[in-house]
């Protein structure tokens, strides 16, 4: 049995991503979920501000409720860097918020079995929905937090408009990758880490390689897991030195996902920009790590400093026009990440092709302009009574179109950057080309293997990517052009690519397929990995 895999809900699973969505789930992002904090102790801001001062102290004790269903003794901390410290310096209230719903009593969780809340305050935000527009579009392509809108009051006291994002957590690894007990890790220096004379310099979560020494990594990315310094080790030593056993060692189509989202949303608060993190890693069972993006609120332009000796901050033209490969062609060694995963011809070739698709997706029919209006609308009325918010009745409204100042940074408009971007990609020349042609798949069962035959067209070689199970990276296989299968080669230019898959078990696999030309590529589905063709029953 051979089914295409597209994304399309059923009764039963949503098919087409590596999670599961329940029914009754609190991160719709076409609603408001309504949350209740209720403190018992009067003084529980200056509270909240001592245990952010000292995060060795126990949380703060609230009651919660979340759509009028009460969650009694949760743990209540305050969360976020620039997003807390900026905003409390300036007297603000409308603080980020950390929740943790089975603090006290074990078992007790939110709808779709989440047992944390992450409440973002909008911070150099004035549209109020970068954060959840940017995560909608990012799970289209790779694993990501989901993420809605929340009305949060505190002791009955309406605190404004926050934004909900999924906490990247056991939880969330179990549900997309199948297993939460490997190495985990997230990817943020702790501000003010002093280096161990002993250690080489390392700019922030990059990835370089440090030496083999532990205390050289430990301030420069958060142990999330009891162990695994060594495994984080080993990936930057391979990024260093093996590059051709990268795709052992990590999910290639995965970091291309992030790194083609990073660019074309000009998201610099992560890893292509000047603070390069923002991500979390995580290493399934079978020695693959796999990034996660985090923390979107500054997508679409919201942060301008890219870091590069050169070119330290973009203004508006810069961010409309940043080049696709940014550290590529620089070959910045302070981004091995990119310098290395592009610098092989096919992953690069993949690259582009997953923003052509990003394109195609998001800016072909007016796409990212509809959605964003869609979710203006739905909070509209929720942001204008907000009296706490941090930016003013007009920048909302306006920021979508047009540049808007967040105290005195000026934060460019959503669609105002973004019709300028997508147009200066598709003019660029590896987009003009003409990319090769490929067709869907027959699968043949054999004795020892499946054989898979797929047409292509203006085609140098022919890919097969492929899982076995419902989880893990795709591995990577040559196909074989077939001279005695052509059909029609000549005039019109196609040939079969074939390859044999062994089999595993029941013979089920996940698979995508890359047409590669000499200067481009066509992925088949064009969203991998998260669309892919499976054979055999589920």
């Amino acid at each position: 049995m051979i089914r295409f895999i597209s994304g399309i809900c059923t009764l039963v699973v949503c098919i087409g991503t590596t999670g599961l969505v329940a029914q009754n789930d609190i991160y719709d992002s076409n609603t408001i979920t309504e949350i209740r904090i209720t403190f018992t102790n009067p003084s529980w801001a200056d509270s909240l501000q001592n245990l952010k001062e000292d995060p060795s102290q126990p949380r703060l004790l609230a009651d919660l409720r979340v759509n009028d269903v009460l969650y009694p003794s949760v743990g209540v901390r305050y969360k976020g860097n620039s997003s807390y410290n900026a905003v409390q310096r300036k007297g603000k209230q409308k603080l980020p918020f950390n929740i943790k719903v089975d603090y006290q009593i074990e078992g007790q969780l939110l709808p779709g079995g989440y047992n944390r809340l992450k409440l973002s305050n909008g911070f150099r935000d004035p549209s109020m929905i970068r954060e959840v527009l940017g995560y909608e579009i990012a799970r289209s392509y790779m694993p990501a937090s989901q993420a809605n809108f929340a009305r949060v009051f505190i002791n009955e006291e309406y605190f404004g408009l926050y934004t909900s994002v999924e906490s990247v957590d056991a939880h969330f690894l179990l549900d997309q990758f199948g297993d939460n007990q490997g190495t985990f890790l997230k990817c943020d220096p702790v501000w003010g880490y002093q280096r161990p004379a002993e250690c080489p310099e390392g700019d922030k979560s990059s990835l370089q390689y440090l030496g083999q020494q532990v205390p050289c990594y430990q301030g420069l990315y958060e142990m999330k897991s009891d162990s695994g310094w060594s495994d984080l080790i080993d990936l930057t030593k391979v990024l260093h030195q093996n590059t051709d056993n990268l795709d052992q060692v990590l999910d290639i189509d995965q970091t291309l996902w992030w790194l083609a989202f990073n660019n074309v949303m000009i998201n610099l608060d992560s890893y292509q920009g000047a603070f390069c993190h923002n991500y979390y890693l995580y290493q399934d069972k079978e020695g693959t790590f796999h990034p996660v993006i985090w923390d979107l609120n500054l997508a679409f332009g919201g942060f301008s400093l890219l870091g590069l000796p050169e070119q330290k901050s973009l203004d508006a033209q810069g961010m409309e026009q940043m080049s696709m490969f940014i550290h590529y062609k620089q070959q910045n060694a302070k981004r091995p990440l990119i310098t290395k995963v592009l610098s092989n011809d096919l992953y690069r070739k993949m690259y582009v092709a997953h923003i052509e698709t990003i394109l195609n997706d998001y800016f072909s029919a007016g796409q990212l302009e509809k959605r964003a209006n869609e979710l203006q609308a739905i909070v509209k009325d929720a942001v204008l009574a907000d009296t706490k918010k941090l930016y003013s009745d007009s920048a909302f409204t306006q920021n979508l179109w047009h540049t808007e100042m967040a105290g005195s940074t000026p934060i460019i408009g959503i669609l105002e950057l973004m019709e300028a971007r997508a147009s200066h990609l598709r003019n660029h020349k590896l987009i003009q080309k003409a990319d090769p042609e490929i067709l869907e798949p027959v699968f043949e069962e054999e004795a020892e293997a499946i054989r898979v035959r797929v047409q292509m067209k203006g085609t140098e070689s022919g890919w097969i990517f492929y899982r076995n199970g419902k989880h893990g990276r795709f591995h990577k296989r040559a196909m074989v052009l077939k001279a005695s299968l052509h059909e029609g080669q000549g005039s019109d230019g196609w040939a079969w690519y074939e390859a044999m898959i062994p089999k595993n078990g029941d013979s089920r696999f996940d698979c995508y397929f890359v047409a590669e030309a000499r200067v481009n590529a066509t992925v088949l589905p064009s969203r991998s990995g998260t669309n892919y063709f499976t054979y055999g029953e589920k």
